[in-house]
């Protein structure tokens, strides 16, 4: 059956939507090409072939332990974002006396879905504590002090940017109060990598996830970054792949990709945040003009994302209507399939469900421009202004 191919009103969207995914960068897909073809070679197999392949997946794996400060050793190659926070959670609860596990109420679906999935299991009495949030979208500090107070932590994942608002968590201090527990810290830095400078180090978990396609790279790559002394059970058991915790033959091309993309993006990232910054300040002015709420506005945000809603204007309705136009945005989490039309982020800060319904994000990328954005401001504004029409009408 022949693939229908793109039409030209989609190939002219302009894209909004880099929190989502990314477009791969020339000179990434450059570097992914020959392992197609030329250079297929299975990683394990002991021939030239195979030792070209190793020799690529040894590169990328140091590519991408540089871009966050630690050894190559530490580097968990997975399928995605999902399997390595998973890997995470039901890798190092393998290992725990049942307990009581942290995470954070705005948490992306594949943190929150498996830390519920730990109190579900047999025999063993695992206990979900969900950490409040202000109206900020800001953890609250109080709020961790009091969880690890009433039941001491084994487990603890707290995102480093969220998803939907860009604000930008605390966790280097609550991985500081999780250590003092005795817990194990986790970091889903997917969305702050490549926006912001991410140190491993610096944040002081005991493991952290990254992806590639957020920064620029292809889908089909991401890693698991982990302490040396973290102790994980695999969830996939075969041939020993990555030490031994996630077995299966490496996507070659996707984490040669995934290495050049992180090589790359703290060069992406100093060439573009302050133009990006400038944007969205300008972005963020007009869309108050025009009434809206920006949520998180004045939270330390990442500098690409403005999460926004005009009231009375539902975000669903205001997403089809901005494509029909030629722009690509979202409505909640992008990433979640699971509760369409909700957003469980706004919900954990309190926003009005009325209000959370009209919820829109914009996340920029490196090569939006000023232009794009005055053409969106325009047809936003005559979009809202003729829905408004309909709904009077229709009162």
């Amino acid at each position: 059956m022949k693939q229908k191919t793109i039409g030209k009103d989609i190939m002219k969207l302009i894209y909004l939507d880099h929190n989502a995914t990314t477009a791969i960068d020339d000179a990434v897909l450059d570097a992914m090409m020959p392992f197609f073809q030329k250079q297929f070679g299975n990683p394990s197999s002991s021939h030239a072939l195979g030792t070209f392949a190793r020799q690529a997946v040894n590169h990328a794996r140091k590519q991408v332990a540089d871009s966050v400060e630690v050894q190559p050793s530490q580097v968990i190659f997975t399928s995605c974002g999902s399997e390595a926070n998973n890997l995470f959670i039901q890798g190092a609860s393998g290992y725990q006396k049942a307990s009581r596990i942290i995470v954070s109420a705005i948490e992306h679906p594949c943190v929150m879905q498996p830390a519920k999935e730990l109190t579900r299991r047999k025999n063993e009495k695992w206990d979900l504590r969900q950490l409040t949030v202000d109206d900020s979208c800001q953890v609250n500090l109080d709020d961790v002090e009091n969880a690890m107070s009433e039941k001491k932590p084994k487990l603890v994942s707290v995102m480093l940017a969220n998803n939907e608002t860009g604000v930008i968590q605390e966790v280097t201090k609550i991985a500081e109060k999780a250590r003092t527990q005795g817990a194990w810290m986790h970091t889903d830095a997917v969305q702050a990598f490549g926006k912001i400078p991410v140190s491993f180090p610096s944040l002081k978990v005991h493991a952290m996830t990254l992806s590639s396609h957020k920064i620029y790279g292809p889908k089909g790559a991401a890693a698991l970054i982990v302490d040396k002394q973290l102790a994980l059970k695999p969830l996939i058991f075969g041939g020993g792949h990555e030490n031994g915790l996630r077995s299966g033959t490496e996507n070659v091309p996707a984490i040669v990709g995934f290495g050049k993309a992180c090589e790359l993006s703290k060069i992406w990232m100093e060439r573009s945040t302050t133009h990006i910054i400038a944007m969205r300040t300008i972005l963020e002015q007009r869309l108050i003009e025009m009434g809206a709420v920006i949520f998180g506005l004045n939270a330390h945000r990442l500098p690409n994302t403005c999460y926004f809603a005009l009231q009375d204007i539902e975000g669903e309705t205001l997403v089809t209507q901005l494509n029909k136009a030629g722009f690509a945005v979202a409505s909640g989490a992008a990433c979640s399939s699971v509760y369409p039309g909700q957003s469980q982020v706004l919900n954990a800060m309190g926003v009005d469900t009325t209000l959370a319904r009209c919820a829109v994000r914009l996340s920029l990328g490196r090569n939006n421009t000023q232009k794009q954005l005055d053409s969106f401001l325009k047809s936003l504004g005559a979009i809202v202004k003729d829905l408004r029409r309909l709904s009077s009408v229709t009162i």
